[in-house]
């Protein structure tokens, strides 16, 4: 796979200077549209598909905690027109060619059509009124600088919506990314061999980490195409695990996760836990322990943490990671990088 894309690997070691680099880049632009207005009133919706998707989860997460009504919806999930309201609507799309969510946001009063992107020009940042703009950053076939970027600046722009103040964590990130990625690669590298022959593997996280579990899900299907799925802890309990077998749990939380682990473990279900809390390992039960950070933050170091892992998974399969088995026509409208 090559098109103008990084090679895994490459972009993996080049992510935390990159992160560092688009968080300076995006905190000015945040700052701007706070100014114009344009970050206030009924809160936003955002809307995508794949990882953009998921990496409004935790963004929308710390929305909803400051007491703002703000959603992630699905861009293929709604018959168009999309309903009027007062809401902005932001178009998630790493590659700013994503059919589903250009529709959808074409849809929308030009008034209320925003856009984050990491590519432009691009027909979804042509489409808005407002543009959040990553910066083009060169990024692998699956994603990695550029989704975690992505959650950088819906964090941010959650951080400072109706006259909120962006978080200072933002500003060490970069360098945290470094040095998490440095102490846990030898760690989660090790983990590999849980995955060598599994028939499946669920992803599963506490509500800020939903995006985490899904983007996770969809790495290893893409990547090392173990059959995968990612929800919420919530869901779940209630009935979706009860098919644990053959597989490999990966939790991400610091609360009910804990029990949920206790429990496959009990049941014989191997388990990898990425928590901020100090655990122990003990038979069945891998922690994997990141730094404690506002939601849309951790979410990028918990979705790093998946990146490590999927890489080692790959070799132990013996899969090319660059190597795609589909390539779908109508998923991209024309224009724009191939991204």
């Amino acid at each position: 796979m090559s098109d103008g894309y990084l090679a895994y690997r490459t972009a993996r070691a080049t992510q935390p200077e990159e992160l560092e680099a688009a968080i300076a880049r995006l905190g000015p632009q945040v700052a701007s549209m706070g100014a114009a207005g344009l970050l206030s009133g009924p809160g936003p919706v955002f809307v995508g598909i794949g990882a953009s998707l998921a990496a409004a989860c935790a963004p929308v997460w710390s929305l909803r905690s400051r007491g703002v009504h703000s959603w992630r919806l699905g861009a293929g999930d709604h018959p168009l027109p999309f309903p009027r309201s007062r809401h902005p609507v932001f178009g998630v799309s790493q590659s700013g060619r994503s059919a589903e969510t250009l529709a959808l946001l074409e849809s929308v009063d030009p008034s209320l059509r925003y856009a984050v992107v990491n590519m432009t020009p691009s027909p979804i940042a042509d489409a808005a009124t407002g543009v959040l703009d990553i910066g083009s950053v060169a990024d692998s076939y699956a994603s990695t600088i550029g989704f975690t970027a992505t959650i950088a600046a819906l964090g941010m722009l959650a951080d400072a919506w109706d006259g909120g103040m962006v978080d200072e964590g933002w500003a060490r990130l970069g360098a945290l990314f470094a040095a998490t990625q440095k102490e846990l690669t030898e760690q989660v590298r090790a983990l590999a061999p849980l995955f060598a022959t599994v028939t499946s593997a669920d992803f599963v996280g506490t509500g800020p980490a939903v995006g985490s579990a899904e983007a996770s899900a969809l790495l290893f299907r893409e990547v090392v195409r173990i059959p995968s799925t990612g929800m919420s802890t919530r869901q779940y309990l209630h009935g979706a695990m009860e098919s644990a077998g053959g597989g490999v749990h990966v939790l991400f939380g610091d609360e009910r996760e804990h029990e949920v682990a206790d429990t496959l473990v009990a049941a014989g279900h191997p388990v990898v836990l990425v928590t901020a809390e100090r655990l122990a390992q003990r038979p069945l039960l891998h922690p994997v322990r990141v730094p404690r950070l506002p939601a849309a933050q951790r979410a990028v170091m918990e979705i790093l943490v998946a990146q490590i892992l999927v890489e080692a998974v790959a070799e132990v399969r013996g899969l090319d990671i660059e190597e795609f088995v589909f390539h779908n026509s109508d998923i991209k409208v024309t224009g724009g990088p191939a991204a």
